[in-house]
């Protein structure tokens, strides 16, 4: 059974740009606060370390976070997924 990672993206306070993700290990009740994805991609790894990197990632995002802030980082999320799968040189997901 894999560990249950929780990711949500959040505003910064009083903020339309900023915005950061919260990371929960729902096992071990902890949480880390990632400012960019960059810090998040580090700090999954080090907590997946504890699992083995069995671990599976929920994603949400609060309700105030505008689509133009999401657009943003799904390109980064790309971006980041392209080099890592150059790195490895393999696809991260893999198909059917």
């Amino acid at each position: 059974m894999a560990a249950v990672f929780e990711s949500t993206i959040k505003m910064a306070q009083d903020s339309r740009e900023d915005w950061y993700i919260e990371l929960r290990d729902l096992f071990e009740n902890k949480t880390e606060i990632c400012a960019d994805l960059q810090e998040y991609s580090k700090k999954i790894e080090e907590l997946g370390k504890a699992y083995d990197g069995n671990i599976e990632v929920r994603w949400t995002k609060d309700l105030n976070v505008p689509p133009y802030v999401m657009d943003g980082i799904r390109f980064e999320m790309s971006k980041l997924q392209r080099e890592l799968e150059d790195e490895i040189g393999e696809p991260l997901i893999k198909g059917n």
